[in-house]
């Protein structure tokens, strides 16, 4: 039998009539009967009780007129009233008691047979079940009628009360941060994930690729070298060919931006999540970037994502001057630390129904938001997400940074926008994406063992169904303009690739059948072609021994027309590559990178070499996070916009608190 414990409740020293914070008992037959339709408005109360002015509460109702959002958020978003005063005040129209979650702590069992994730996701806690009736701790009581129907029909009836949002928060991570951090760990189906389970597989199958290819170097090397060769000039002639068809698609394009729309009858709110991790000396630039979206901010809903045991981050978010409209989630240690683990442990701390991601050090569009919501409310329910282009603000750094924004503006405003109309899979990239949430929520979220979770999720999105569509909004990040730097990033990326293909061809009959012949073939080339291109890179190189006279393998085998055709084949590729590239920095912001394209040449031998420490780690150490250091080339800091109340919530592992009242705890 579970325990009957006695609710406690608070009347507020300034107000008998009004239920707060505090530790005075009530029995089950002092709980109030459900409120009645008929109840005294919030902002009619909030002025009776002295907490809030005409002139605030006439703005707030016009706001919430066009928006998505309660009146409350509005009020606390704008620093009107604050979160003890709007409980004082709901506890007053629902005639329901604010019980005190950190003195009475909910029933675990409770808990689990609700689910924590949607306990998370409503707001709400099941708090004691007394005399056959379960209390639901609520932080948004106009919302509870439509989620009592959802909830166990064993537990019911149900009643109502109060809590704030941060307190159920709190007493959900103090009973089941562990039961989320491993289901954030799980959530992909295991035959779409690449769970330890398959890493001695992978890396059986990639050890025994290059024991064959060294085993037949040596007894039959003419065979093994028209076979490495063979495969080297296919891989070079697809991945050519479908920049060409998607630059052309997308060149030839007669669509024409949609038109401007009107605002939506009511904005959503956005969430946003930007993980982070060891990134002491960026918060102050991060908040004064973020802070040039102009999405209402009583709508925005921005989480940063941190690991709990990353102390320098940490402390620098604690110590910075965040406003309210930010939040920190602290991510439990676990047996991996990625950045999809880390996203999907936090999505169950977001609000929005529109979720995005934004790296730390990025830039966006201030109208960005606005765009993204525009594009949602026309777009077919098939659209899943929406991925904006990137670009960088250190371009003139140094060389290396010159052909990073080429490449980066070859493939976001050539190839994928191509790939798009022609109906391929678009391989997401790892920012400025955004997804509906409940779409994203039911194909589990991120794989949290793949290393290049966007590219994996976004072939997830077209296996169900679903769409990308590629949305003409940019952000702006630091190019990594460093080689050493340079090349630990591809490889993590090209192995997270290498990761991709081979859990989706698990089964290559299904994979054809849910995508089609055209887009199964598509994504043969988007990824095992390029990481080819980049394992077999020396293998062309090699050729230009022929072009000096030197002896050459393909001597043996190639007559002197054959060789002719060869180099044909080689320059026809590299001149559509510079051509594509020099089309997609033709713009007046990148037209100075034209000349810099032909270099491009001597930029992707570091290719190379991030695609053979890939295949390594591949075998080696298929989850290792190779993380990029940020704030290198870093732009001057942009103050942050002023008029917004400064008072973070942190979301740690059992506390959510203010920097301001308490220190963050690991």
């Amino acid at each position: 039998m579970m325990q009957q414990p006695i609710l406690r409740v608070v009347r507020a020293p300034t107000d008998p009539a009004a239920p707060s914070y505090g530790s005075a008992a009530a029995h089950l037959h002092d709980l109030p009967p459900p409120p009645h339709k008929g109840r005294e408005p919030l902002g009619q109360i909030l002025i009776d009780m002295g907490l809030l002015n005409r002139g605030d509460l006439l703005k707030a109702v016009a706001l919430r007129a066009r928006r998505d959002v309660r009146l409350g958020d509005i009020l606390i978003a704008h620093g009107w009233i604050s979160d003890h005063d709007l409980m004082r005040a709901l506890a007053r129209q629902w005639d329901t008691p604010v019980v005190d979650l950190a003195r009475e702590r909910p029933d675990p069992r409770l808990i689990d047979a609700i689910q924590p994730e949607t306990c998370l996701q409503e707001a709400l806690v099941p708090w004691r079940r007394v005399a056959g009736v379960t209390l639901i701790a609520c932080a948004r009581p106009d919302q509870f009628e439509a989620v009592r129907p959802r909830l166990p029909a064993a537990l019911g009836p149900y009643r109502m009360v109060l809590a704030p949002e941060r307190a159920i928060y709190d007493s959900l991570l103090a009973r089941r941060q562990t039961a989320l951090i491993r289901r954030a760990e799980s959530r992909v189906e295991s035959d779409m994930s690449c769970r330890m389970r398959d890493e001695q597989r992978a890396s059986a199958s990639f050890f025994t690729l290059i024991a064959l290819c060294a085993l037949g170097l040596a007894v039959v090397p003419s065979v093994m070298v028209a076979l490495i060769f063979g495969w080297t000039l296919i891989t070079l002639v697809s991945t050519c060919g479908l920049r060409l068809w998607a630059w052309w698609a997308q060149m030839r394009s007669t669509d024409s931006p949609p038109p401007a729309s009107p605002e939506p009858l009511r904005l959503p709110i956005v969430s946003v999540m930007v993980p982070m991790f060891q990134e002491p000396d960026i918060a102050a630039r991060l908040v004064g970037r973020l802070g040039q979206l102009d999405y209402p901010r009583e709508l925005l809903d921005l989480v940063l994502v941190v690991e709990e045991d990353d102390r320098m981050t940490r402390d620098a978010l604690d110590a910075a001057d965040l406003p309210r409209w930010i939040r920190v989630v602290a991510v439990p240690d676990g047996p991996i630390r990625t950045k999809p683990r880390a996203l999907n442990y936090a999505l169950n701390f977001c609000r929005g129904t529109i979720v995005g991601i934004y790296d730390v050090e990025d830039m966006p569009d201030p109208d960005q938001l606005h765009r993204i919501v525009h594009r949602f409310a026309q777009a077919a329910p098939d659209v899943a997400c929406l991925q904006g282009i990137l670009d960088y603000y250190n371009p003139r750094t140094n060389w290396l940074s010159r052909c990073f924004t080429v490449e980066y503006a070859t493939w976001f405003r050539a190839m994928l926008p191509g790939v798009a109309k022609l109906g391929l899979v678009v391989p997401l990239g790892g920012t400025t994406l955004f997804f509906r949430r409940e779409i994203l929520e039911k194909l589990g979220c991120w794989d949290a063992h793949n290393v290049t979770e966007d590219a994996d999720l976004g072939l997830r999105l077209a296996r169900h169904g679903y769409r990308t569509e590629l949305i003409d909004t940019v952000t702006r990040e630091e190019a990594n303009c460093r080689a050493l730097p340079w090349v630990k990033q591809r490889s993590r990326w090209l192995k997270g690739y290498a990761i991709t293909w081979a859990v989706h061809m698990r089964n290559p009959l299904r994979l054809w059948r849910e995508l089609g012949a055209r887009r199964f073939w598509g994504v043969q080339v988007l990824i095992l072609g390029a990481l080819s291109q980049y394992v077999l890179a020396p293998a062309l190189w090699s050729c230009w021994l022929m072009a000096f006279g030197l002896w050459h393998p393909l001597d043996m085998l190639l007559s002197p027309d054959q060789k002719f055709w060869l180099l044909v084949v080689f320059l026809t590729t590299e001149l559509c590559n510079i051509m594509v590239s020099a089309w997609a920095v033709r713009g007046p912001e990148h037209r100075f990178l034209i000349a810099w394209v032909p270099t491009l040449h001597f930029y992707y031998p570091l290719g190379a070499l991030a695609g053979w420490k890939a295949l390594y780690e591949v075998i080696t150490r298929p989850f290792y996070w190779d993380k990029t250091v940020h704030g290198v080339f870093d732009q001057p800091h942009v103050a942050p916009p002023s008029g917004v109340t400064a008072f973070p919530t942190v979301i740690t592992g059992g506390a959510a608190r203010s920097p301001e009242k308490a220190p963050l705890r690991r």
